[in-house]
């Protein structure tokens, strides 16, 4: 049974910072991509930043230079530093894990919420 648990969120103030941690077990985990999603109220699900299993990330447009998404394939976790937030930011973020090999295994986080006041 593969879970993917997430930690971090919270209330911070503009301009602060938060670091999310999102652990998965019961997989191997090193060989999928893992993305961070938000989803505010009354909007869509977003991708905020994703990072492969070669190392390689992707940020939406409107984290790039503010977040950074990282992983520790040795902890079977995956972070997102989070600074300057802004009170756009607020959300509950998700944590979701991809791997496509002949069938596509993909799994959901059950989110934290990150509230940024203003």
């Amino acid at each position: 049974q593969v879970q993917l648990v997430e930690s971090g969120g919270g209330l911070v103030q503009a301009g602060g910072s938060l670091r999310l941690s999102c652990a998965a077990y019961g997989t191997t985990f090193s060989l999928f991509k893992m993305v961070w999603y938000r989803q505010a109220p009354g909007n869509q699900r977003e991708l905020v930043a994703e990072v492969r299993s070669g190392g390689a990330t992707n940020y939406a447009d409107s984290v790039k230079g503010r977040f950074t998404v990282s992983r520790d394939n040795a902890k079977n976790t995956v972070d997102l530093q989070m600074n300057s937030l802004k009170p756009e930011d607020t959300a509950v973020y998700y944590c979701y894990a991809r791997l496509t090999i002949g069938s596509t295994y993909a799994y959901w986080g059950q989110g934290t919420q990150v509230t940024v006041s203003s």
